[in-house]
């Protein structure tokens, strides 16, 4: 059998990751010989999958942002579609990757009318007020949607599409961090140590508008607290010299480290992060953490008041809740000042770090239990047995 996953930027090629191991688990269990094609990296390609595009790299959040991957994007899905043709698919799963899933999943359609195919882990269009008609393309494209969130699954069960909960990826993954004492050991950071986690880009554009803030910050925690010291999981090779440069620039004790993001937050006293998959991982090992995000001033513009965009939460652990577990700072509101009071207020109040793992035991309960990739894998391989 022979299953075309699409997925696109670092969090899509981990949780394709997870995905593939889990899909070969339960291939080998049946014993079904399976073929995996797909876009996305090296994470997915190192679980057994065959790459036909790394799409790790393309990816961007807004207007403006999103100019320089258009020709790119455009060029990974001609050679995604062209690939098809040649060597039809009996499956194929979307993980997120909104555009270029939507167009490829169109193609699938109108071309393969019969050859199943699975939305797991849609993109956010239930939590914003733009969310309409994309919703109705994922609905068009999808003979099942594998809901994250349980509050997806609502949504997504609402608006007649044949969804159902699993649980989060992330939960799976955690069985595979280490202590904090470990993490401490390896890493090789002493008990006196303040560990201060930075974790500012999975994107070039978050290089550019999130670095500089998170930095600034760090180095007036550095002034307050001389016991700090920062450590930063680079996502990216190619992000290294640049904010290499900007850790010498704002003057700050900071260790910079690949391959080892892991160790990074499980070590930690506090994270001060940007908005993505990173907050549940930090929330799932009880870290306290400062959220922030920023987009070119002129795309939030659109978005805001020609768009009428509005978006109950940016963060994980905030949207399975529904309500602030952990303090957002969006765009005018993401400034260094904000973050410091926030961050230091968890770094000598112990009493509000109590709260905040208080908030993280109860969103526990909507994150599903261990299990989760294998389940999602069972959902897949069912559409084409049943098939």
């Amino acid at each position: 059998m022979r299953i075309f996953i699409s997925t696109g930027e670092v969090s899509g090629d981990l949780q394709g990751s997870l995905l593939v191991t889990a899909l070969k688990n339960q291939a080998a269990a049946t014993g079904l010989e399976l073929e995996i094609v797909a876009l996305g990296g090296e994470k997915m390609v190192a679980a057994g999958a065959t790459l036909i595009g790394n799409t790790t790299s393309i990816g961007s959040i807004g207007l403006l942002e999103s100019l320089p991957f258009i020709l790119p994007t455009l060029k990974i899905q001609r050679q995604a579609i062209a690939f098809l043709k040649e060597y039809p698919p009996d499956l194929v799963v979307f993980i997120d990757y909104a555009g270029p899933n939507i167009a490829i999943g169109k193609y699938i359609r109108r071309h393969m009318p019969n050859v199943p195919t699975v939305y797991y882990i849609a993109p956010q269009v239930w939590v914003t007020s733009m969310g309409e008609k994309d919703t109705q393309q994922i609905i068009n494209i999808s003979d099942k949607v594998l809901a994250i969130f349980p509050e997806e699954a609502r949504y997504f069960q609402n608006k007649g599409a044949n969804a159902t909960w699993v649980g989060h990826p992330l939960v799976d993954r955690m069985q595979s961090f280490p202590t904090r004492e470990a993490a401490r050991a390896k890493l090789g950071i002493a008990d006196d140590v303040t560990c201060v986690a930075l974790v500012p880009a999975s994107r070039s554009q978050e290089v550019k508008y999130l670095v500089p803030v998170i930095f600034e910050a760090a180095r007036e925690i550095q002034n307050k607290m001389p016991e700090v010291h920062f450590w930063i999981p680079l996502s990216m090779e190619r992000y290294k010299e640049e904010i290499e440069k900007q850790i010498q620039k704002y003057q700050l004790k900071a260790t910079l480290v690949s391959s080892q993001q892991k160790e990074v937050l499980a070590a930690a006293d506090l994270a001060i992060t940007k908005s993505g998959t990173v907050n549940l991982e930090l929330a799932l090992l009880n870290i306290p953490q400062v959220v922030l995000y920023r987009l070119h001033p002129f795309t939030y513009w659109v978005g805001k008041n020609i768009l009428k965009i509005k978006f109950s939460y940016a963060s994980p652990p905030n949207l399975l809740v529904m309500r602030e577990i952990v303090p957002e700072f969006i765009q005018e509101t993401a400034t260094s000042e904000n973050i410091v009071e926030a961050a230091m207020e968890f770094l000598l109040n112990e009493q509000r770090q109590q709260k905040m793992k208080a908030d993280y035991q109860e969103m526990q309960q909507f994150v599903g239990e261990i299990g989760v990739c294998e389940r999602a894998a069972k959902e897949i391989l069912q559409l084409v047995v049943s098939g």
